[in-house]
């Protein structure tokens, strides 16, 4: 008998240790899953006009899907009780990282003096629907003095906001970008007009000595007989003449081809010795009886007179070594093809259109930053 009841007292404390075990394991699990909401205030008034704090926490599983309420700028939450912003969600985890407690202050305030209620405020969880309780908040006003008026003071004046850098970088920028590139439209626009390539090419060409450019053009004129040889001689005359007056101008510097005879050699007068002078000065007179006193010449006259173009380059040449011959620039120009002028057209036109909005978003930034 003694043996039955030890038998039924350890039957039942095993059965109460194990009611005990699952009745915690339940309010573990219970807790784990439930989802708590908390909304207090910072205070329980304030100042018409301020600005009140409203700390909301959420406590849920890290694994929930959280949706806190959402305000718009100037919402009511009550008639009277404005929103005015909300600062970011701060989540910490705990236990683990298995909860997770999302923390957000909301701001409002009222210009109304009154003892609000601001009702629970809710907050989804994976969809369901959890609320906050119930919160009071009263607005007072000012204390005025109506005995001593001179402590009342009107509206201040409007003040102007201060200068900020960042504000005017932008519009700074885009001005400078604007005008960069209006001034390539213009350039693009004028050369597409003139039927001109947008970028020229220059080809830098060996300048030949000024006495090798000056012999070169002399042996044409010898090898031509019918030119020298001819009873007509101005055309041969008005060559070699011409070929003289380029030679003395790229020798000396002064344009020969622009002056008369007499004025050849009275400048020449100041570099070239008297004899060399003379016998130019003979052809000279030679070529402008033939060219305008439409002189006959013989054709030995001829032959001497271009042997006296032959020994006066020869006389006053400059050896290689003692001139610096720079190139040539030549610049080559090809016009567009008709594909090409039409693509260049559109996309000049494209970038236009881009430039004007460009440019009416500028005069609306100023005009907004300038009120």
């Amino acid at each position: 008998m003694i043996d039955n009841t030890l038998h039924n007292t350890r039957n039942s404390s095993v059965t109460t240790r194990m009611l005990a075990s699952l009745l915690m394991l339940s309010v573990s699990l219970f807790s784990a899953a439930q989802v708590t909401v908390e909304a207090k205030l910072d205070s329980a008034g304030m100042l018409i006009g301020q600005r009140m704090g409203i700390t909301l926490e959420v406590s849920a599983d890290a694994d929930k899907l959280v949706e806190l309420p959402q305000y718009d700028s100037l919402q009511q939450i009550v008639p009277g009780l404005e929103f005015v912003c909300a600062t970011p969600v701060d989540t910490e985890y705990v236990n683990g990282g298995k909860r997770m407690v999302l923390t957000e202050k909301i701001y409002v305030t009222s210009f109304d003096t009154a003892l609000y209620r601001i009702p629970p405020i809710q907050v989804k969880v994976e969809g369901k629907t959890y609320e906050s309780k119930a919160l009071g908040m009263k607005v007072i006003t000012y204390e005025i003095d109506t005995l001593n008026v001179d402590s009342i003071f009107g509206l201040k004046s409007e003040m102007n906001p201060p200068f900020v850098w960042a504000d005017w970088s932008q519009v700074l920028w885009l001005s400078i970008v604007s005008v960069l590139i209006a001034l390539i439209l213009i350039y693009v626009a004028v050369r597409l007009k003139d039927n001109k390539p947008i970028i020229k090419r220059i080809k830098l060409k060996k300048r030949i000595a000024p006495h090798k450019a000056a012999m070169q053009k002399i042996a044409e004129i010898k090898e031509d007989k019918m030119l020298w040889q001819s009873e007509d001689s101005k055309e041969y005359y008005t060559q070699l003449t011409d070929t003289l007056r380029n030679y003395i101008r790229e020798r000396y510097g002064f344009n020969a081809m622009e002056m008369t005879s007499f004025e050849i050699i009275q400048r020449l007068q100041e570099v070239n010795d008297e004899e060399a002078i003379n016998e130019l000065r003979e052809l000279f007179q030679t070529a402008d009886l033939v060219k305008f006193a439409k002189y006959n010449t013989m054709i030995n006259e001829n032959d001497r007179n271009l042997v006296t173009a032959i020994e006066y380059i020869n006389q006053t040449k400059q050896e290689e070594e003692e001139q610096k011959v720079q190139p040539e620039e030549i610049v080559i120009e090809e016009p567009h093809s008709r594909m090409t002028k039409r693509l260049l057209i559109a996309g000049v036109s494209v970038a236009a259109v881009v430039l004007i909005g460009v440019i009416g978003y500028l005069c609306f930034r100023i005009y907004m930053l300038t009120l």
